[in-house]
């Protein structure tokens, strides 16, 4: 199984941008499906974006749209996370996960991901 490490969160300003990033040990990253999802305190486990092997395909949340951009680089086993614009809303513990199955569509559930990182802190202030 392969192990997952995010970094890049911090405290930002509203309107401010931030990059995530996950790196990966274990194994290759090459032939999943990556995706990030976000939680804020007393909420669920939400999907922010993510991005197939095949095709290289995205998926985004509707509240990130046009702002967040998820991108990966398999030789490097690295996935990131350009966060723009940034709104309080976007306060949360964001992980990274590993969709085991080859998709050309992105998946959207926690249920789609059997690996995920331990998380990095978001905060944004108004």
């Amino acid at each position: 199984q392969v192990q997952l490490v995010e970094s890049g969160g911090g405290v930002v300003q509203a309107g401010g941008s931030l990059r995530l990033s996950c790196a990966a040990s274990g194994r290759t990253f090459s032939g999943y499906t990556l995706g990030w999802f976000r939680q804020a305190p007393g909420k669920e486990r939400e999907f922010v974006a993510a991005i197939t092997w095949v095709g290289t395909h995205t998926g985004y949340a509707d509240s990130v749209k046009g702002r967040f951009t998820i991108s990966r680089d398999d030789a490097k086993n690295a996935m990131y996370l350009q966060m723009n614009n940034v709104k309080p809303e976007d306060t949360g513990v964001y992980y990274c996960a590993v969709d085991p199955k080859v998709r050309t569509v992105p998946g959207i559930t926690v249920d789609d991901y059997n690996s995920w990182g331990q998380g990095t802190q978001v905060t944004v202030s108004s």
